[in-house]
């Protein structure tokens, strides 16, 4: 183990590499760190053109009166439906695709797979959702489709149906982040000592038997700390997916928590109230994240801490 004489040592050798995370960390503080201060508005009345302390103070005010609002309720619990399809049937998704894809014996055509599973990902939601309403419209792609098998009797417009949209936003953000959330998984795959499906071939294990007894046993740490940090989110949303694909027809099933915040704060201008709510949500998210990883330590001995 390295002293305080030695690291000080390596540091003034490595000065030139330590420097670049002088961007990174300056990033931090101004956009995480620095901004936590302003959490202090969720007690106030506060307005941009006042000094941040000259406002009035209200405590709990704007905490009673979200928790009063149906909208509110109504953005809880479409977050908690489209988070509930995300961990429940998203979640193993990428699990799956990593197994499979490390059984593939082409070099070749694993790399193909990969490339193409992974390009969605660097596309942004502005362009996606952009080529996803176009597929969903009632000329595209999808209903040509639903029409010419004779599953539709006359073209649909999909986005305005509110019932459809946790569908759509599901398979649509599974289908852009399947290859990249499975890159964790293949890494934790790469780094399982080859001696131990060796072992198992010569006791006779088949390949299905030394992909569940051997590869999902050696990385289910990483199962399980990757499944901590989802439940904790689930009162999270992918905010840029839903902004993109929201309309007036179906906000009801659309607006989750985090577009609520949105179109209080900078839709209407309240940002004591806004900010009580991101505030309400961060405090739940620590809870269910304290929750998950002592019931993760209890049942499987995994946990982040």
């Amino acid at each position: 183990m390295m002293n305080n004489k030695s690291r000080r040592k390596l540091f003034c050798k490595q000065w030139q590499l330590q420097s670049m995370v002088i961007p990174g960390i300056a990033w931090m503080l101004v956009f995480c760190y620095i901004p936590l201060l302003y959490l202090i508005i969720a007690f106030m009345d506060y307005n941009i053109a006042v000094h941040l302390f000259e406002n009035e103070w209200v405590w709990l005010k704007h905490f009673k009166a979200f928790l009063s609002d149906d909208r509110f309720w109504r953005s809880v619990k479409n977050t908690l439906g489209m988070s509930a399809l995300r961990i429940c049937i998203g979640f193993p998704i990428p699990i799956l695709f990593a197994l499979l894809l490390n059984e593939i014996r082409s070099p070749k055509f694993k790399k193909a797979v990969q490339t193409i599973s992974y390009l969605p990902h660097f596309i942004s939601w502005a362009i996606f959702g952009g080529i996803l309403l176009n597929w969903l419209s009632e000329s595209g792609i999808v209903n040509q489709l639903m029409v010419g098998l004779g599953l539709q009797s006359k073209p649909m417009l999909y986005n305005a149906d509110p019932d459809k949209f946790w569908g759509i936003a599901f398979v649509s953000d599974t289908v852009k982040e399947m290859g990249w959330s499975a890159i964790i998984y293949l890494a934790a795959i790469s780094g399982i000592d080859p001696g131990l499906y060796e072992a198992a071939e010569l006791d006779g294990a088949n390949r299905w038997q030394k992909m569940w007894h051997i590869t999902v046993q050696c990385i289910r740490p990483t199962i399980a700390i990757l499944f901590i940090l989802g439940v904790s989110n689930c009162l999270g949303s992918n905010f840029d997916q839903i902004f993109f694909m929201k309309n007036s027809a179906n906000m009801p099933k659309a607006e989750t928590i985090d577009l609520y915040i949105y179109n209080m704060g900078l839709g209407q201008g309240r940002y004591s109230f806004s900010t009580a709510v991101l505030f309400f949500r961060s405090i739940i998210a620590f809870g269910l994240l304290q929750l998950c990883n002592f019931v993760s330590k209890k049942l499987t001995g995994e946990s982040i801490i």
